[in-house]
């Protein structure tokens, strides 16, 4: 009279999860150069602290004595665990069996993952790898019957943005479902050549004239280029070391505060490099993330996004140990100037840094909104007053260091002015509501023409504005707070972040978080 036989069935039925889709497609699974989703639990959570729910939930057969002749576990794998010694809800998708696709699977483990990660305040790692959801024709043999389109669970999706860190790793083909879970997190990332993301696979675009590969249709050229992903990576490795990293600079929901590490670096250091690296010619570019480096405790700056909306930098990093959000011009890309996928870069990312109450330093260089036709079409208008709305209604402290353009709508986005201006400006600093070079010409037009020596009076104008430009005139009528020594900048911040500290109010958001 004991359950010893019941608890050997469940460890045969055990063993039988483990080996997932069976031989054949396991074998499959890696000769593409893929882990199985059992080995990417094992490689992602910290050792020993994966703890699996729902491991016999499945589809099993039993033969005429009741005895289970056949399993088939769900095509999901569920548990809780650590992951940089933080407790995380995990939900990998398992290729292995019907290629990730849910349909006729137990939906549960997926509606469980989303819920349990929500209301216990856990983080929420995606393991993506097929369609995660919908269905297929071939379903329609067994169930003669077609249904209204419903997304279960997708509203545990959005409320997570708005309460917990997502992160989604793409790590095969991921459709419809699938993509839309990729897409719904607040870092995503790509294996270069081992994953695609698209609504729909080569077979549907084929149906619309489009005759493509995987890759060309929804390969990281795309997705990380266009913001649909946030990184790409070589190997999944890679993609797990990238989720530690992200998830180490945010707190495990929006009710705690960002933690502080312990500082390993010198909050006086003075960066010698600072003196000179932004010309004295105001137009060579520079390197923005040299100056990010410099500023912030070494080797702390974690880049996010760095494949589109290449006008700005964007990223989290650590200063004196308190966790940041950064934006940085960049001068390489149209002088700085914000493109309608650069107004949508620091859109995504002053709303991540406000919801999980990242104070913010702005490294400011920004030549205005870009213009002309393309990026009148690619609608820089609305997606320009989005970002400047970002900004504006953010709650946490921003920090604005001007080191070079300020000009324009764009410009003036630097921080929230009715706020408080904690701002600083280097000698460098060069601003107005548009750039003086060519509008002198178009101001001064019938002067000039009608000078005697129109070269020397031309001269003799730029020497007068170009007097008027610099930052000290400003600076005397308390319209930049403080010009600064380049090389004091880190000290600053230190004094920043400390005061910054004392402004987090954790909680939930009202305006949530747009995916």
């Amino acid at each position: 009279m004991s359950w010893k036989p019941h608890i050997e069935e469940l460890r045969a039925r055990e063993r039988l999860a483990e080996k997932m889709g069976g031989e054949e497609p396991v074998s499959r699974q890696r000769g593409r150069g893929k882990l199985t989703v059992r080995e990417r639990v094992a490689f992602l959570a910290d050792p020993g602290s994966f703890q699996e729910i729902g491991k016999i939930a499945g589809r099993a057969e039993y033969d005429e004595n009741h005895q289970l002749k056949d399993f088939l576990p769900a095509n999901m794998v569920v548990g809780r665990g650590k992951v940089g010694g933080k407790p995380v809800v995990i939900l990998g998708d398992d290729f292995t069996v019907r290629g990730g696709a849910a349909d006729a699977s137990i939906r549960g483990k997926m509606l469980i993952a989303e819920k349990m990660a929500g209301e216990y305040r856990l983080p929420l790692i995606r393991l993506v790898d097929g369609t995660g959801g919908g269905g297929s024709i071939k379903m329609l043999d067994k169930d003669p019957r077609t249904y209204i389109p419903e997304t279960p669970g997708w509203e545990y999706a959005v409320e997570n943005l708005a309460e917990i860190p997502v992160v989604s790793l793409a790590l095969g083909p991921c459709a419809g479902l699938g993509a839309g879970r990729v897409g719904a997190s607040h870092y995503s990332v790509m294996v270069k050549e081992l994953s695609q993301v698209f609504v729909a696979g080569p077979p549907v675009a084929r149906a619309i004239g489009e005759d493509v590969t995987k890759e060309e249709l929804g390969g990281w050229n795309i997705q990380a280029k266009n913001g649909t992903v946030d990184e790409a990576v070589e190997s999944e490795a890679d993609a797990f070391e990238k989720t530690r990293q992200f998830l180490s600079y945010l707190p495990m929901s929006v009710h705690e505060r960002p933690a502080r590490t312990v500082p390993t670096d010198d909050p006086n250091r003075r960066e010698e490099s600072l003196i000179d690296i932004v010309p004295t010619d105001g137009k060579t570019p520079y390197m923005p993330r040299k100056i990010v480096n410099a500023c912030v405790d070494k080797d702390s700056f974690f880049e996010i996004g760095r494949y589109w909306g290449k006008g700005i930098v964007t990223g989290f990093a650590r200063i004196d140990g308190f966790p940041v959000g950064i934006l940085a011009g960049d001068p390489f890309f149209l002088d700085g100037a914000w493109t309608p996928d650069t107004c949508d870069k620091v859109t995504r990312h002053v709303d991540l840094c406000d919801t999980f109450h990242l104070p913010i330093i702005h490294f400011v260089d920004c030549a205005g909104f870009a213009v002309g036709v393309k990026q009148e079409t690619n609608g820089v208008t609305r997606k320009g007053v989005r970002a400047m709305s970002a900004m504006y209604q953010a709650k946490v402290p921003v920090c604005a260091v001007v080191i070079r353009k300020a000009f324009g709508l764009a410009g003036s986005a630097m921080m929230n002015p009715t706020r408080t201006k904690w701002r600083y400006a280097w000698p460098s600093g060069d601003w107005g509501s548009l750039p003086m070079a060519g509008g002198i010409e178009a101001a001064y037009r019938k002067e000039i023409s009608e000078a005697d020596d129109k070269g020397a009076f031309l001269e003799a104008l730029y020497a007068k504005f170009d007097a008027m430009r610099s930052p000290f005139r400003t600076a005397e009528a308390f319209l930049a707070e403080d010009i600064i020594d380049p090389r004091d900048t880190r000290p600053l911040l230190v004094d920043f972040v400390h005061h910054a500290d004392r402004m987090i109010e954790p909680g939930y958001k009202p305006k949530g978080y747009r995916p």
